[in-house]
This record gives C-alpha cells, sequence and structure tokens, in this order.
C-alpha cells in the first residue's frame, strides 16, 4: 500500500515526526511517499498533487487548519486521510505525537472512516454564478468592520428568515465546535447530516440558532444602510465581497471527507479531551 506523508513543518514537532515515520511505514511495508520539495529521507518524492492520485492514504501533520486543507484536497479524490495534531488543539486530528504506534493497525485494516459532509458554496452575481467553494466547517457572512450591524436573509423554499446582527454562519455537524460554537450554536455530533445556521451578535432577543437537514438548500443575501463592506468567508478564508444583488447558495456537498480513526476515543471523549475540561481520555 501506497502511504502519502503531507506535512506542515511550520508547526511544532513536525520534522520530528516526519523522521519517526519513515521507520514506521518502511518497517510495515508501505511505500512511504512526500511532496519533492520536501527534503526527507526514506521517502519517494512526488508532486504534491500527484500523491493525492497514487496513495491510497493520507497522513497530514499539523493543526486543524492543515487538515482541513489536505482533506477537503483528498475528497476530491475520494482518499481517506489520518491527521497527527501538531497544533495548538488539533480537534481533526485522530492521533498525538505520542501515538504514532496506531499507524500499524493501517497494515492490518484496524480502523474506522469517518464520513464527514461538507458545503456546497455558490456565489451568484445578478443571477451569474460566480464561483463555487466546498467547506468543511462553515460558510460565514460578516461584516468588514467590527461592530456595525448587518441585515442577513436566510431563505429556506418560499420561507425566509430575516437578521440584523454582527454576522451569520452556516455550519456543518463538523463545524459547529469552530465559530459557530463560540457564537452560541450547538455542539453536534459530526457524523450526523444537517446544518446548523447560527447568528452572530443578533440585535434581537429572539433570535437562536437553526438546525436544518442535510436536503435543505439554503439561500443568503446581506446588505447595510451605512453603506458597510461584507464579506462571505469559506472555512475561514475570505473569498468573495457581498453586494445588493449577490447571492450565496448553499447545500450539501456531494463529496465527502473520509477521516481516518486509528483510536478508540468516542466523541464525547475527544470533545472532553480537546477541549481540556480536566477529564481523562
Amino acid at each position: 500500500m501506497k502511504v502519502a506523508v503531507i506535512p506542515n513543518l511550520d508547526k511544532y514537532g513536525s520534522a520530528e515526526v516526519v523522521e519517526r515515520l519513515s521507520g514506521i511505514l518502511n518497517a510495515n511495508g508501505f511505500e512511504a511517499y512526500i511532496p519533492d520539495n520536501i527534503c526527507a529521507t526514506g521517502f519517494n518524492h512526488l508532486p504534491e498533487d500527484e500523491l493525492f492520485k497514487i496513495a491510497d492514504f493520507i497522513i497530514t501533520i499539523g493543526g486543524d487548519g492543515t487538515i482541513m486543507r489536505y482533506a477537503k484536497r483528498a475528497a476530491l479524490d475520494n482518499k481517506p486521510v489520518l491527521g497527527i495534531n501538531a497544533g495548538r488543539m488539533g480537534y481533526l486530528a485522530n492521533i498525538e505525537q505520542n501515538e504514532l504506534g496506531l499507524i500499524e493497525k493501517l497494515k492490518t485494516k484496524e480502523y474506522v472512516i469517518e464520513k464527514r459532509m461538507m458545503l456546497s458554496v455558490s456565489v451568484y452575481d445578478n443571477g451569474k454564478l460566480i464561483n463555487e467553494y466546498n467547506a468543511l466547517n462553515d460558510a460565514v457572512i460578516t461584516s468588514g468592520f467590527i461592530s456595525r450591524i448587518i441585515d442577513i436573509s436566510a431563505s429556506v423554499g418560499k420561507d425566509a428568515v430575516n437578521y440584523r446582527a454582527d454576522g451569520l454562519i452556516v455550519s456543518t455537524p463538523t463545524g459547529s465546535t469552530a465559530y459557530s460554537m463560540s457564537a452560541g450554536g450547538p455542539i453536534i455530533d459530526p457524523l450526523t447530516e444537517s446544518f446548523c445556521i447560527t447568528p452572530i451578535c443578533s440585535h434581537s432577543l429572539s433570535a437562536k440558532p437553526i438546525l436544518l437537514g442535510s436536503y435543505n438548500i439554503i439561500k443568503l443575501k446581506a446588505f447595510s444602510k451605512k453603506r458597510t463592506d461584507i464579506y462571505l468567508t469559506v472555512d475561514g478564508r475570505k473569498v468573495a465581497s457581498m453586494k445588493p444583488n449577490t447571492e450565496v447558495i448553499i447545500k450539501r456537498s456531494e463529496k465527502t471527507v473520509q477521516l481516518i480513526r486509528l483510536n478508540n476515543r468516542s466523541f464525547f471523549k475527544t470533545l472532553s479531551y480537546k477541549f481540556k475540561d480536566g477529564r481523562s481520555v
């Protein structure tokens, strides 16, 4: 089997993990690959984009941003990803740097693949499609200025909910523990199939998060009476400016992220461990 290792070498400990993985993978009979712009012994070298096409498994080393980036890329080629934590929280990572011995389970097939749904985010201008994105965590509309309220309309079918708020988050279950949680949204089991609409600092006593089935299609429009700049971000990356004639359509993506689970930590144990509430794993 072929395993591609893609590290974020800016993260603490990543280089050491790469060296240790070289020995573990070769000892277990894997063909180990790494991007050709990284100097590492014990690996075959190929351009990064080719690794996703030839590898049976992708191992990425870094924080949540790194894992999210490569997991979304791997989804295009339907490849499973194992995240090794080298970040501050590493919520998407399945194993820590002191658990590398578990990688032997890839050989014996003692692992589970969790399929995580993504959002398909389409941006239209005057009815014309401008661009499309996949989101593993969320799509967010926010004001370009701190504490500047904007008006946002969220429509499902013929019905709409209107918000006056600093912004609006549409998250996946995976993204429910990210920005949405910080804005007061619920924590959702990542294997469920749903969307969560969470207003950010809504100027209303009644505005609450709304949980929707993943079969729905959500249409968002936003404007500001004070001509405030409004932006759409997808998984933390600013991708578009929201004008009065801009419409964002969000639905379930046809692609799914596949995350490999080698340890036996449950969803609740992972929450406890990653968010450091003092309980043991």
